[in-house]
Formats: structure tokens, C-alpha cells, sequence
């Protein structure tokens, strides 16, 4: 496959849990990027002279001028492990996109189900300005994150920040291995898709996107469709772990 690539410059990295790098990228060809929340870029290297790509989605609203942001989480011995959290700014990279059909569509006013594990949340971090919008004119939503503990709430008071405004979007922490001393409201333990029998879910009414871990997929389409949702009321995108 041929791939239209064009450079990025990197303007800063930081940890934004313990785990997760936050990197922020300008064109470096001065060029606009155009993209549709949800949508992801391809970062190109090489690797032992063949080419190699992996995909990232863009973590911020077009909203936020100039620039295109990613969450990188790291993977033991990963070929884009080592690349991204080895940038320092100043240094240039090939991507390619936007790609990717994961977006808000044309839909009547519903109530939006948003789960997400890991890294799998930066779409919905994307689509929050659009959102916000649509919670004005009869929309609402509630969002799903799935994370290990509580130190790796990615994006968690970007979240916070939209559901204290707005009280028809609800955000929900989902902890797999440990809870806060004091856990606030938002906060439970389990998974992601344990948390969907406490929302009252309505075949058709409501709109589910899933993002993230395969399994909490699998598991969450499976239990999903047994409780009546139609396909077409059902978005999915795989996050797939690339281990070299």
C-alpha cells in the first residue's frame, strides 16, 4: 500500500499517568491536518530496513488549532515504544492520515454510550467540544473508562471537567485492580463491561462506541447483542498491541 506521508515536529512530551506518554506534534511542512474526531494517524519508520507503521488516534478537537496529539502506551520491546518515548523537541517523524471511520454521525438526538480501556479513550477526548454541542440539543451521554487503578485515569479531569457542567453527560471510572481510599461517585471497581447492567440500556434508543482492549470488546458486542442492540447501533474499533 502506498501511503501519502507527511513530516511531523515534535513540540512536547510529557507523562500524563505513570504510565501513559502525552505527545504533541505540529506539521512540519506547514501544512493545515483536517480530521474528523475519532479519526487516527499512522506513524512510518523503518525497522531493520522494511517499513513499519503503527496507528494512534488523534487526541485532541480540531478545535485546538495546529497541532495533532496522541497517548502512547508503552510495550515491552516495541519497535514505536522506543521511537516515541525517545523524541525529544525539535525531532521530526513520517505520518500519514487521518483514516478511520470511528466518528460522531448525522444521528437523531440519543443518548450516547461511550466505553473505552487505556488508550482506547482518546477519541472521546476528541469528539468533547461536538459533544458538548449535541448535549445542547437533546443529546446526552455517558462514558465509560476502563483503567488499572486510579493513577491511570488517562484524560480523567477533561471528563470531569465536561460532566460538572453539563448534567446530561455522566462519566464513569471503571478500576480493574485497585480503588481509591475514598472512592468518589463517578468511581467503581471492575470492568467496563460489567458497568453497562447499571445504566439501563435501551436497544433503541441508545448508541454504544467501544475502544480498546479486543476482549472488553468481544465481551461487551456479545452481551450487547444479547440484550437486543442491532448492529447499527453498535461502533467498535480494536486497539491491537503491536508486540515488535
Amino acid at each position: 500500500m502506498h501511503w501519502n506521508t507527511f513530516p511531523l515536529r515534535l513540540e512536547a512530551a510529557r507523562k500524563v499517568t505513570p504510565s501513559i506518554l502525552h505527545l504533541e506534534f505540529a506539521r512540519a511542512d506547514g501544512e493545515t491536518f483536517e480530521f474528523t474526531p475519532g479519526q487516527f494517524i499512522n506513524i512510518h519508520f523503518e525497522h531493520e530496513g522494511h517499513p513499519v507503521h503503527r496507528s494512534y488516534s488523534v487526541a485532541n478537537s480540531p478545535e485546538v488549532a495546529d497541532t495533532i496529539q496522541i497517548a502512547a502506551s508503552p510495550v515491552q520491546d516495541g519497535l514505536a515504544t522506543r521511537l516515541l518515548f525517545g523524541l525529544k523537541p525539535g525531532d521530526e517523524i513520517a505520518s500519514s492520515g487521518p483514516y478511520g471511520r470511528f466518528v460522531l454521525r448525522d444521528d437523531p438526538p440519543c443518548r450516547y454510550v461511550l466505553a473505552g480501556t487505556g488508550t482506547g479513550v482518546t477519541p472521546y477526548r476528541a469528539m468533547l467540544p461536538e459533544l458538548e454541542r449535541r448535549l445542547d440539543n437533546g443529546y446526552s451521554a455517558d462514558l465509560l473508562l476502563g483503567v488499572w487503578n486510579p493513577d491511570e485515569l488517562l484524560y480523567g479531569g477533561d471528563f470531569l471537567a465536561v460532566a460538572e457542567r453539563c448534567d446530561r453527560f455522566h462519566f464513569h471510572a471503571c478500576y480493574s485492580r485497585a480503588v481509591s481510599d475514598d472512592p468518589q461517585p463517578f468511581e467503581t471497581r471492575g470492568y467496563v463491561q460489567s458497568r453497562f447492567a447499571a445504566l439501563d440500556l435501551d436497544p433503541q434508543s441508545d448508541i454504544i462506541y467501544l475502544c480498546g482492549n479486543p476482549n472488553m470488546i468481544d465481551q461487551a458486542m456479545a452481551s450487547l447483542k444479547a440484550l437486543g442492540f442491532p448492529s447499527a447501533r453498535l461502533r467498535r474499533e480494536k486497539y491491537l498491541s503491536a508486540r515488535s
